[in-house]
């Protein structure tokens, strides 16, 4: 479990411990506000686009192997993200990063699922998605420490020493496992990446450039048409990148619904709530960051109890209860958030939806892993990372033009005026999953091929 999780853990705290150090690369090196942002893209987009390739490649050429290439190419970019003195050398060492990450996050939980026996690995499960959590709640926290307290290149070397100590113990603590004689689809490849990149290009640029300007409007639609012809090929190919088949399993398709509206629903809102905190009334970066503990923090402790409720409470059912609770805790944070609030009005809103957010953790990576074939379990796992990283990029950029259609940052009372109804928006979709989720079937039959 220490060797999956570990490297699990820097890439997905990598996703967010950038955010809460922009100030400071704008200054340092001279960055714009479009740099500003695509040092956060940069690693969103190589990430997402790349998942289910990552997957595919495990698959063929071993999935130990690609873990540990993904490991690597995660620590050579983030040596060269510590060196860079320009904001493109930045940018693209960030996207070798995703690259890099886009092996280790779904491969992770194959291996993980593959190393534990069948009794244990609903608690497994939830041990990994506490730990996921954990990297959640610790980005801003992390990125804050390191801003006030040492220099901004230290957010990426602090990963070198974690990551090198990683590759031996997961060559030492995890079996090599592959699907003999598989081809890679290679076509599918390509479609798959181009499509979900223009679409992911898209999804960033749509409040910042406008989401009926033409770039992004000629964006959707080629990201649309590729991806159309993904499909396509799949439905044909005999070796597919990503078996139609799957979709054909109620509890496989509505726990990526799931999974879709959570990440929309909540990240979006965490996203506009954590400024909220640095600006109502002003704090750092840290301050904030060690405010926001209440909520981000709770996944680690109920997602492993969760992960050992799933069998016999049933996947759906933990997840509907989850979403239902984090749409009462953002609707609670959203009716309390005002100007003047004091922030001890905010702690218990934000742990009903901190122990929201663990209830759907770990289940859906059960009912993810439980929807297949054992062998298909690192496409699975792919495809399900694609659509939630999809979800949560979606969920930022449409809270964000909702706020600025109402609001601005120039003050709190414009901030706050912007905030609630984008938050309304995002408690809406977080209980139009819940209801999704109350149709995953209790009982899972995995196929024996898919």
């Amino acid at each position: 479990m220490v060797a999956a999780s570990v490297p699990m853990f820097m890439v997905a705290l990598d996703n967010l411990v950038v955010s809460t150090a922009l100030r400071t690369l704008a200054v340092d090196l001279e960055a714009d506000t479009q740099e500003l942002q695509w040092f956060v893209n940069a690693y969103v987009l190589s990430f997402a686009c790349l998942l289910m390739t990552g997957a595919a490649l495990g698959d063929r050429f071993g999935r130990r192997k690609v873990f540990v290439v993904g490991i690597a190419l995660f620590t050579l970019a983030s040596i060269g993200c510590g060196l860079s003195d320009t904001s493109a050398q930045l940018i693209t060492f960030r996207a070798l990063q995703g690259c890099g990450a886009a092996a280790v996050m779904p491969l992770s939980l194959t291996l993980l699922s593959q190393a534990v026996p069948e009794r244990l690995r609903g608690m497994a499960l939830g041990v990994w998605s506490g730990v996921s959590g954990l990297a959640v709640a610790m980005g801003p926290v992390a990125g804050g420490a390191v801003v006030d307290g040492l220099d901004w290149r230290w957010i990426f070397w602090i990963n070198v020493p974690v990551c090198v100590i990683a590759i031996p113990l997961v060559l030492f603590a995890l079996e090599e496992s592959s699907l003999p004689g598989i081809r890679l689809d290679l076509v599918g490849m390509v479609l798959a990446a181009a499509g979900l990149c223009a679409v992911v290009w898209a999804i960033v640029h749509g409040e910042p450039d406008g989401w009926t300007s033409g770039k992004v409007l000629g964006a959707f639609t080629g990201g649309a048409v590729l991806l159309a012809a993904f499909v396509a090929r799949e439905a044909r190919t005999e070796e597919p990148m990503l078996p139609l088949s799957f979709y054909r399993v109620r509890a496989f398709t509505l726990t990526n619904v799931v999974s879709a509206t959570m990440y929309f629903g909540v990240f979006g809102s965490l996203f506009l709530l954590a400024q909220y905190l640095q600006i109502v009334p002003p704090r750092t970066p840290l301050e904030a960051g060690v405010r926001t503990l209440a909520w981000t923090l709770m996944p680690m402790f109920v997602a492993p109890v969760a992960g050992l409720l799933t069998d016999r409470v049933g996947g759906g059912r933990l997840m509907a209860l989850g979403l239902f609770l984090q749409g009462v805790g953002l609707g609670w944070i959203n009716l309390v958030a005002d100007v003047d609030t004091d922030y001890s009005s905010l702690v218990g809103p934000m742990i009903v939806a901190g122990v929201g957010m663990g209830f759907v953790f770990a289940p859906t990576a059960a009912v993810v892993l439980g929807s297949v074939a054992k062998d298909h379990a690192g496409k699975a796992s792919g495809a399900n990372t694609t659509v939630r990283e999809v979800g949560g990029a979606l969920g930022i950029a449409v809270l964000s033009t909702v706020f600025v259609a109402h609001g601005s940052t120039e003050g709190p009372r414009q901030f706050v005026d912007g905030l609630h109804p984008a938050v309304w928006v995002g408690v809406a979709v977080v209980f139009a999953g819940a209801l999704c989720a109350l149709g995953i079937p209790r009982r899972l039959q995995a196929p024996e091929e898919a």
